[in-house]
């Protein structure tokens, strides 16, 4: 059986969830771990035994005999750099969303990893989740008829929200609402977005980052299909469960409703009161198997290096969710529609925006 050496850039919280389960396959054949953190790296260290462990992912880049790299780093504007300097040394490449934080890195990390002929994809694990790759199912074998409209509605607690805002100044449609957008474009391929109109709505987070508790995001379809996503990280810290999603999917001959809350799975303890366990969007391990969606994607990456198939997300297709998510955040601050693909001016536009949010200007004191 032919296993590869794999690198995992940044082992936090989701980096460690994939750590775990590359400790765990077969088909690594060393495994390779890197955090900027020495409490952290000593952890995983003695838990899953990798073959090295450092401080600095140039000692990854260097070692010619690592062809995988998993790219699980924070804040978020590390993850153009790492990425392409993995690329360019000749390293297939997973990296969590988002792909970047500026059109132009996208299009430069897919040209390196096309002109390389490297695997890179982006680590959208909804795609995982076996209640979406149902309605994949039932889209694609026309059990549904021609597909009218989708709905989806996430909720985080405030408790991952702080955690995920307090990083850098995102929005909820860029960190949250990515994965609805993936997985609907997903769905309904070969349809393209061509409109994007967005709302968002202050509170909680505003002190936090300044974002958006909320944004509700319609999305118009080049076929006619209107999807509608609503994304918000506000839950109160009491609330049972870390993500919270439903989604209707409505077609000419039928209608597909996905319940993916939690709720069929309760633990009450006199400690912390009810929680709704193997809630998270990635999933964990629980003893044998993996409960979500981030395991099986790690595995198939893998296998896709390693057999030559193609990978799950394309990074175009990433790099047209990031930007349908642009789209909203000009939407949402202008109060109006913005049409795709994106115009000179309208790219201009989003950069104005960003500009203002580095520099601390808060839009909802303009309102």
């Amino acid at each position: 059986m032919k296993t590869v050496e794999v690198g995992a850039i940044g082992v936090g919280w989701v980096g460690g969830t994939r750590v775990e389960t590359l400790s765990r396959t077969a088909l690594v054949d060393k495994l390779h771990i890197c955090d900027i953190k020495p409490d952290r790296l000593a952890e995983l260290k003695a838990r899953y035994k990798p073959a090295t462990a450092t401080l600095d992912y140039q000692d990854i880049i260097k070692n010619d005999n690592i062809s995988v790299v998993f790219i699980s780093t924070t804040p978020e504007t590390n993850h153009y750099p790492i990425a392409r300097d993995c690329l360019r040394a000749g390293k297939h490449v997973m990296l969590e969303k988002p792909i970047a934080l500026e059109l132009w890195e996208a299009d430069e990390l897919i040209a390196i990893a096309k002109r390389n002929n490297l695997k890179f994809t982006i680590g959208y694990s909804q795609r995982f989740n076996q209640k979406i790759a149902y309605a994949k199912k039932k889209i694609v074998d026309g059990t549904l008829g021609k597909v009218v409209s989708i709905l989806v509605s996430r909720h985080l607690s405030r408790a991952l929200g702080k955690k995920i805002a307090s990083r850098v100044r995102l929005s909820p449609v860029v960190m949250e609402s990515t994965h609805d957008l993936d997985f609907v474009m997903w769905l309904l391929e070969p349809a393209k977005p061509i409109r994007v109109y967005s709302q968002g709505a202050y509170g909680y987070m505003e002190p936090i980052n300044g974002s958006h508790d909320v944004m509700f995001t319609t999305v118009t379809m080049d076929n006619g299909v209107v999807v509608m996503i609503g994304g918000g990280w506000n839950f109160p810290e009491s609330f049972p469960n870390y993500c919270s999603t439903w989604i209707e999917i409505t077609g000419t001959d039928g209608a597909l409703v996905l319940d993916d809350t939690a709720r069929d799975h309760w633990l009450n303890t006199e400690k912390t009161g009810q929680v709704f366990p193997m809630s998270t969007m990635p999933g964990e391990q629980v003893d044998h198997v993996f409960a979500g969606g981030m395991g099986p994607e790690t595995i198939h990456f893998i296998e896709s290096c390693i057999q030559n198939k193609p990978v799950m997300v394309k990074p175009e297709h990433a790099r047209m969710v990031m930007e349908t998510y642009s789209a909203a955040d000009l939407s949402a601050d202008r109060g109006e529609p913005v049409n795709l693909p994106l115009t000179n001016e309208t790219v201009a536009a989003i950069a104005d925006l960003k500009a203002r949010y580095r520099a601390g200007d808060n839009p909802a004191m303009q309102k």
